[in-house]
């Protein structure tokens, strides 16, 4: 019995420093850094060259959370939330702006784009739709984004939004 107990207590003291070893950069995966293009303070414009608006993306929590905050220039603002879960080896976004509209997307990233995309959604003027938003670094160090509407089957029925953003001169 007491080897028994002995063997426990070293079970938990081994288990618990590979939590504390685990967790000294928990997010410091390559994983973890497929986002990082997106962080910064940028300007957006859209395809003419019109400022659609200003984000700031900011790497919060060890690394853990890249937080988005949005102000456009006709006054909308939001806020998004962007994290890897190892869990599932995803990305995923909830974003929320001022006027109470959540979207929640799931997707996944490689070096330089992201794609993260929201369950079937019913819709009013089809049965279902779902959004995608693909981010994409450029050559240039401009980031696109581009949010798409998708039928159930993927056909694109609408780009919303295309914007170009560029980093704020310092």
């Amino acid at each position: 019995m007491r080897s028994i107990i002995l063997l426990f207590m070293l079970f938990i003291s081994y288990h618990g420093m590979a939590q504390v070893d685990s967790t000294a950069c928990a997010c410091c995966t390559p994983e973890h850094r497929l986002f990082d293009f997106w962080v910064g303070d940028w300007t957006v414009y859209d395809t003419s060259g019109t400022v659609m608006g200003e984000n700031l993306i900011q790497v919060l929590e060890d690394g853990c959370i890249l937080n988005e905050r949005w102000v456009g220039s006709q006054g909308s603002t939001g806020r998004s939330y962007n994290y890897y879960h190892r869990a599932d080896s995803t990305w995923n976004q909830l974003w929320i702006d001022n006027s109470g509209n959540p979207l929640i997307l799931k997707g996944t990233g490689s070096p330089g784009q992201m794609i993260l995309q929201s369950e079937l959604i019913p819709g009013q003027r089809i049965d279902l739709y779902r959004n995608r938003i693909t981010w994409t670094l450029q050559e240039d160090g401009t980031v696109t984004q581009v949010w798409d509407i998708l039928d159930k089957t993927d056909n694109v029925l609408q780009t919303v939004f295309y914007g170009i953003y560029r980093k704020k001169k310092r």
